[in-house]
C-alpha cells in the first residue's frame, strides 16, 4: 500500500489553550496510539490533504524530530461549519500485527447487462480488511465483465489469501439490476443464441 509522509513535531501541552494556538497556526493536533503510550504531535494542515481528500487510501509516515513512525489514519474530526480539520487520530503499524482498515473497490471490464440497459448497482464501495501492514491492498478488484441482468458479486467470490473480508461472504458487493426496457433485450440476445444454435444443428443433421 502507498504511504503519504508527515511531518510533525512533538507537542509539549495538550491543553485547549494550547490545542487553539496549533489551529490557529494553520497546524493539526495529532495523536498517535498503538505504541506503549500515545504520543501527540501536530503537523501543518496541508500535510493531510492527499491523505484525507481522497478516495484512496494510504498508510502515513509520520516522521517526529528524526524518528519514523508507519501508521494508518484512525479517526479525524472536522468543524462542523468550515470542515476544517480540528483533530486526527493514528494508529501505529508493526509489521507482525495485523490490522484492519477499510478498502476501496474497483469495478474491472463491463458488464452485459448494463450494456442491455440494466441497472448497476455498487453496493459496497469500500470493504473492510484485516491483514499485516505489507498485505493491505490499495484497493480490491470486483470484475464485472460477466454480468447480466440479475447477476452479482458477493464477498466470497473477491476473497484472498493475503487478507480477511470482514463481511459475510454472501454479502453483496455489486449487481445489475432488472429493468423492464432491458429485460426484452437480455431475452432476445440469448432467444437468437438459441436460435442460432438450432439453425446449425439442422444443418448439421442435414449434411449426414
Amino acid at each position: 500500500m502507498q504511504s503519504i509522509t508527515i511531518k510533525g513535531s512533538q507537542r509539549e501541552s495538550v491543553g485547549k489553550v494550547a490545542t487553539k494556538a496549533l489551529r490557529n497556526a494553520g497546524k493539526v493536533p495529532c495523536v498517535l496510539y498503538g505504541g506503549d503510550k500515545p504520543l501527540h504531535f501536530s503537523a501543518d494542515e496541508v500535510s493531510f490533504k492527499k491523505l484525507v481528500y481522497t478516495a484512496n487510501v494510504y498508510t502515513a509516515t509520520i516522521e517526529l524530530e528524526g524518528t519514523t513512525v508507519n501508521a494508518i489514519l484512525q479517526d479525524i474530526q472536522f468543524h462542523p461549519v468550515s470542515d476544517k480539520i480540528l483533530h486526527i487520530d493514528f494508529y501505529q503499524l508493526f509489521d507482525d500485527k495485523e490490522v484492519t482498515m477499510n478498502i476501496p473497490v474497483r469495478l474491472v471490464g463491463t458488464s452485459p447487462g448494463v450494456i442491455n440497459g440494466g441497472s448497476l448497482s455498487f453496493a459496497k464501495r469500500k470493504l473492510s480488511v484485516r491483514a499485516l501492514p505489507s498485505d493491505l491492498p490499495d484497493f480490491i478488484n470486483a470484475d464485472i465483465s460477466t454480468l447480466k441482468i440479475g447477476n452479482k458479486v458477493i464477498v466470497s467470490e473477491i476473497a484472498s489469501d493475503k487478507f480477511s473480508v470482514l463481511h459475510p461472504e454472501n454479502t453483496v458487493v455489486v449487481q445489475v439490476r432488472t429493468a423492464r426496457a432491458a429485460i426484452v433485450e437480455d431475452e432476445e440476445e440469448e432467444g437468437e443464441e438459441g436460435e442460432e444454435g438450432a439453425t446449425e444443428a439442422s444443418e448439421e443433421a442435414a449434411a449426414e
